[in-house]
């Protein structure tokens, strides 16, 4: 498929999308999320990758919702359009891990986008945030559900009320991102560990990607359940075989996915 506005590319198991609306600073548009959605999904298919990155330029991850399109919109359009709904909300039903590999700006729908992404790896110029108050609006693509459960309620009041943001070395501190890396070792770190995960079990890694999702969205009680069920089912598959056989005989294990 042909895209306008994104770049993929692949590096072994892995697929790699990065935003391509440079002078906007990779502002987020209906069709660069169609785009995004789209590319996430074949390499979601595709049985030869087993994780993804998503990543924009060392200027900006993503600067945020393209305002210009928004700014004459009104309470009819996006609600009959389900805006966001309707094409942000596809990485959610991604099933591999996706990465976010950020440097520069991510804020706004740029912060919500990373946010949407299973971990964020972010380069020493990063800056996150969620300015929308200052547009007399509020965040709409999960600023104020997902920042609050990665960062608690005080840090996510401030950065949703003052507008403000906070750099990488606040973002790691605070529990939004999982590394900060220097930024010409970002796309280095970020396809290490892709590929280090494409290396496991593809069944392992998204039972186990299923699982810290459920703890995140629900009760402790529900996601210990639903955790040990994914541990039982784990020992039907022939990659559980492979990987204990291989532990115990001191060899590398090769998974087939199976």
């Amino acid at each position: 498929m042909a895209y306008e506005l994104i770049l993929t590319r692949t590096e072994g198991k892995v697929g790699i999308v990065t935003l391509n609306r440079p002078k906007q600073l990779n502002a987020l548009n209906n069709e660069l999320m169609d785009e995004l959605g789209a590319a996430l999904k074949a390499f979601d298919a595709d049985e030869n990758i087993g994780c993804m990155i998503v990543t924009g330029s060392e200027k900006a991850f993503a600067a945020g919702a393209d305002i210009g399109a928004m700014a004459t919109y009104t309470f009819s359009d996006v609600y009959k359009g389900d805006y966001i709904t309707r094409n942000w909300e596809t990485i959610r039903s991604i099933r591999k891990p996706v990465i976010a590999a950020v440097s520069g700006f991510a804020l706004g729908g740029g912060c919500e986008l990373a946010m949407m992404c299973d971990f964020i790896i972010a380069a020493d110029n990063a800056k996150f945030g969620q300015p929308e108050v200052k547009l007399g609006i509020i965040p709409g693509a999960g600023g104020t559900q997902r920042l609050p459960r990665a960062v608690g309620k005080s840090k996510a009041m401030d950065l949703a009320l003052t507008g403000r943001m906070m750099d990488a070395t606040e973002a790691e501190r605070s529990g939004l991102v999982s590394r900060v890396v220097p930024l010409d070792k970002l796309m280095e770190e970020s396809l290490g560990a892709a590929l280090m995960i494409s290396d496991y079990s593809q069944l392992a890694v998204m039972a186990a990607k299923e699982s810290v999702n459920r703890s995140f969205e629900g009760t402790l009680a529900d996601g210990v359940m639903f955790e040990r069920r994914m541990f039982h089912a784990m020992f039907a598959t022939a990659d559980q075989k492979e990987g204990m056989d291989a532990f115990v005989n001191k060899r590398k294990a090769s998974f087939g996915n199976k």
